[in-house]
């Protein structure tokens, strides 16, 4: 299930219709940074994938206020459980983002059509998840006194991290020749 993603944008976009990355959710709390993750996979041509239960309606004002109007450029799924993603890709690699990750993700050496995972906001990925995919989590260095980064933030670092590594494939890297 998509959320937007009209017909005119779809045919401009068609060479983008392959996507390098896959970032996932898991039950989401806060619309707004979902919102801004939702933006910055409609910037770089990132699939979005949602594991429910949302905890928000995707008709909040906050959510769509924070895509702005880029939620026609987003490729949304919709997914019941973590469990149905595994089973849908199980051919890809994931990695799991987390404070309690042993290695950096700078660590990591990323390919095409990774899944990031990222938990809720409030408890992060189940630990039960965690132990079972150890040896794919990764963390985002802090200082040892600071819970956590914001979601949007560490799908953010995490993601452009990734991106560079597959040298932004898709992306614009030049701006203006010069500043009218």
């Amino acid at each position: 299930m998509y959320f937007g993603y009209n017909k005119q944008v779809k045919k401009e976009i068609t060479n983008l219709e392959v996507y390098d990355l896959h970032i996932v959710l898991i039950e989401p709390e806060i619309p707004g940074n979902t919102g801004n993750i939702a933006r910055l996979c409609a910037a770089t041509n990132i699939e979005l994938h949602l594991v429910k239960p949302l905890g928000f309606s995707t008709d909040d004002k906050y959510l769509k206020r924070a895509g702005l109007d880029y939620w026609h450029l987003v490729k949304i799924h919709y997914h019941e459980n973590f469990d149905e993603v595994l089973a849908m890709y199980k051919n890809h690699r994931f990695y799991y983002c987390s404070t309690k990750a042993p290695r950096s993700y700078t660590e990591v050496s990323f390919g095409e059509d990774d899944m990031l995972v990222f938990g809720k906001e409030t408890a992060g990925i189940p630990e039960t998840i965690l132990k079972e995919h150890w040896d794919t989590c990764i963390r985002i260095p802090m200082l040892s006194d600071a819970r956590s980064l914001n979601l949007s933030n560490s799908v953010a670092i995490v993601a452009y991290e990734a991106m560079r590594q597959l040298n932004f494939n898709h992306l614009k890297q030049v701006g203006f020749d010069h500043l009218d």
